[in-house]
């Protein structure tokens, strides 16, 4: 009997992995523990083994295709055996078509839906022969394609979404205005940028437009177009999906640096014995860390989630750190940092930071945040908007430290001076939190900051 190999689910929070490359072709030899492909989350990658040995009969879906867990994604049997036979008989498989033919039906029960689809005409079409999923029949109907003279791949000839894309490369992509024109001729090549067809293209029915001849044409421009997938994918889906579903407000302030700057010359003047206490790498962001878990619990509305209509609070700070890799962003996540010393948060730090620049963090280390950090302040970053990492109600962005100007003396005669501040700024979800409250937060973390020496003597 052929092994059917679904995709393993990374943690008890992933649903779908990303295929970023297939280590096997069909028809190879394998082993139990041949590795299959690579998947990726918005987390991190892995690799997938085989689980049987045998002969690469079929793999189902392409690189880039994002997979929900548990669908079969490869057959692994004897040479020569059917494996649409293995499939049928899965039950992986037959739960993965059973969720999937609602939708399906669905169409057939709203025949006027689609009535100025380019879909409509091959819908009998797909009913006799090969069936067409959902993915697949929503990228088609985005883009104006006709089913027609697509074939399907997928389990038992069915059309999936790969097959819609590779149809679409052998056409010229289309402008916005070309779409909504709806179905109709489509020509071998466009007059707008990039080659696109136009609409003046689909109503002329012409190919390229002619050029004056008293114009002379200009040379031919290089566009490189890069699909947005793996990991780039998911976090601009998140971006979106946060951006959607919360109302967005940030507040912009600024601390004094003066302690941060002098805890930190202290620290390295004592060299050695820094070494030995563990201070010697501790940073300004490690020390802004540890202010925020010290000050979150007085704020316990900040350290919360926005569930559909409940705010979720939580005793205990687990520190979200977003982290640049050269994947995409990624937020691990310093658990109880509350009760935590500055030199447990500054190792823990650096190692989900090491872990997820070298694709190693557990998906469990990557989920579970009730407020998040970001630092743009060694970019030179002196104000932004942080996007929310949803469902938290808040997110503290760390700028750089700049001179600002503050009164030497009293009274109206007195001068200034320049000292040293820090910048944060704040993002709230304002379904969940107020302006006010949220400024009371900020405010009482720049104090903390400001005398972050009597903050590390108290603990």
């Amino acid at each position: 009997m052929a092994h059917v190999l679904i995709m393993p689910r990374q943690g008890n929070t992933v649903e779908s992995c990303i295929i970023t490359d297939w280590k096997v072709k069909e028809g190879d030899t394998v082993s139990s523990d041949t590795t299959i492909c690579e998947v990726e989350t918005d987390k991190a990658s892995f690799e997938v083994p085989a689980g049987a040995a045998g002969t690469v009969l079929k793999l189902l879906n392409a690189s880039g295709d994002d997979v929900p867990v548990l669908q079969p994604i490869a057959v692994i049997g004897a040479a020569g055996e059917d494996w649409q036979a293995a499939l049928s008989q899965d039950s992986s498989h037959k739960a993965v078509e059973k969720q999937e033919e609602p939708a399906i039906s669905n169409e057939k029960e709203k025949p006027d839906t689609f009535t100025s689809s380019p879909l409509n005409a091959s819908v009998s079409l797909r009913e006799q022969f090969t069936g067409i999923s959902p993915r697949a029949r929503n990228l088609a109907e985005k883009e104006v394609l006709s089913l027609e003279r697509v074939s399907g791949t997928g389990p038992g000839g069915r059309i999936i979404e790969r097959d819609v894309t590779a149809a679409l490369e052998d056409r010229p992509p289309l402008t916005a205005a070309a779409k909504a024109a709806g179905p109709g001729a489509v020509p071998a090549a466009g007059s707008g940028f990039g080659g696109r067809v136009t609409l003046a293209d689909r109503t002329a029915g012409a190919g390229l437009a002619a050029v004056s001849p008293q114009q002379s044409p200009l040379p031919t421009e290089t566009i490189t177009e890069t699909p947005i997938k793996g990991i780039r994918k998911i976090i601009a889906d998140r971006m979106y999906k946060s951006l959607a579903e919360s109302a967005q407000f940030t507040l912009n302030s600024s601390a004094p640096a003066v302690k941060l700057q002098e805890f930190r010359a202290g620290v390295k003047s004592q060299g050695g014995l820094a070494e030995e206490l563990g201070l010697s790498k501790i940073t300004i962001n490690d020390l802004i860390l540890f202010a925020v878990s010290r000050t979150l619990p007085r704020f316990p509305y900040m350290n919360a989630h926005k569930d559909g209509e409940m705010i979720k609070t939580f005793e205990r700070v687990h520190l979200g750190v977003a982290v640049d890799t050269s994947r995409g962003l990624m937020v691990p996540v310093i658990r109880n940092a509350n009760l935590l010393s500055l030199t447990q948060i500054s190792s823990e730090a650096k190692r989900l930071a090491f872990a997820c620049q070298n694709g190693a963090a557990n998906p469990d280390e990557l989920s579970g945040s009730t407020f998040t950090v970001t630092s743009l302040g060694s970019l030179g970053i002196t104000s932004f908007t942080p996007v929310l990492n949803y469902p938290e109600v808040a997110i503290l962005g760390v700028c750089g430290i700049e001179l600002k100007p503050v009164a030497a003396g009293e009274g109206n005669s007195c001068g200034a001076r320049f000292e040293p501040h820090i910048g944060f700024s704040l993002t709230i979800n304002h379904q969940a939190v107020d302006g006010a409250p949220a400024a009371r937060f900020l405010k009482a973390l720049g104090e903390t900051v400001a005398h972050i020496d009597l903050l590390l003597v108290t603990g």
